[in-house]
């Protein structure tokens, strides 16, 4: 049955019938969708020009597809056609090395690296940084991907990452949390959905500090359901509240590497509709609660790297 169902997809691939290989695997309950199954539903899906959607579903299979070249080509090409070069590069970068020499892959690598290249062109002049201010400015959120703001391993790809969020899905998340998310937030996350960054410490005023003068952030939760640690999974804002006791002051925002830290949206000023400000929350320290920044997205040009952090930040959470 199931290799009858195999042969029918691929004769439909062959005559471009993708809406028929779309219907047919998402008749199946996706707890019986192998990765042979997902991967053609992606494939379908990218041919349908349904780009996040099959970001989506090639994700769910990550782990499986780490070894194939088939699927970082796939996945790759997505990435590619939702102007997510970042992503896109590191995918056939990947599929390059995996199959070396394979055409199409060598082409959308120099498409890709083109594009790049016209683009950091272009923010360059713009911008006109000093020579200091490019080797020790943190990231802004308008320029992530460039600047190598997220570290996509394939754990944090697995454990974090989602397809860029649509409208509706925001509101959706919204309407659980019952707070309206902030815009800066939104748009990030349209960019890079979650994910663990590479600028993950946020320096704490001494004014503020008690033990420690920075915060570590482990992971930034991205908008959406189907990962445990998205705002709205299993292991999400609700989640970590409720099951750590934590202040009903906001959302959960970012992990920390210690299990009784959090960074929150704190919304006790602006109400739940208006732009909360950023906190640190320590369940060790009797749910101490340190300001951090005004709004998300200070909180997030705030990130520094390990080589950009200033000499008297010591220690680690």
């Amino acid at each position: 049955m199931r290799d009858d169902l195999l042969v029918q997809l691929q004769e439909w691939h062959e005559e471009d019938e993708f809406q028929e290989i779309v219907d047919a695997i998402q008749a199946i309950p996706v707890e019986e969708r192998d990765y042979e199954l997902v991967n053609h539903l992606g494939r379908a899906l990218n041919n349908l020009e349904q780009y996040e959607e099959a970001v989506e579903q090639f994700l769910t299979v990550a782990n499986e597809g780490t070894g194939d070249p088939l699927w970082h080509y796939r996945i790759g090409l997505a990435y590619y056609y939702l102007e997510q070069y970042a992503h896109a590069l590191q995918a056939f970068e990947r599929a390059d090395e995996l199959d070396p020499g394979d055409e199409d892959t060598l082409e959308f690598l120099e498409w890709i690296r083109s594009k790049t290249a016209e683009e950091s062109v272009e923010k360059l002049v713009n911008t006109v940084p000093s020579v200091s201010e490019i080797s020790t400015a943190p990231v802004s959120v308008g320029h992530l991907e460039p600047m190598g703001f997220w570290n996509d391993s394939a754990e944090a790809v697995d454990q974090y990452v989602l397809a860029p969020p649509t409208d509706e899905q925001v509101e959706s998340v919204e309407e659980q949390l019952v707070f309206k998310l902030p815009t800066s937030y939104i748009n990030m996350m349209k960019l890079h959905n979650g994910g663990v960054p590479h600028y993950r410490y946020f320096p704490v005023s001494q004014a503020e500090a008690a033990k420690k003068v920075r915060v570590e952030v482990a992971g930034i939760l991205g908008i959406g359901r189907e990962k445990a640690h998205s705002l709205g999974g299993e292991a999400g804002s609700r989640f970590i509240i409720e099951q750590g006791g934590y202040p009903e002051i906001g959302v959960v925002i970012c992990e920390c590497p210690s299990d009784s830290e959090v960074v929150m949206l704190d919304y006790r000023e602006s109400g739940n509709a208006g732009e909360p400000e950023v906190v640190h929350v320590d369940k060790k320290e009797s749910y101490k609660i340190t300001w951090l920044a005004p709004n998300f997205e200070t909180f997030i040009q705030g990130l520094l790297n390990e080589e950009n952090q200033p000499a008297n930040l010591e220690g680690s959470l």
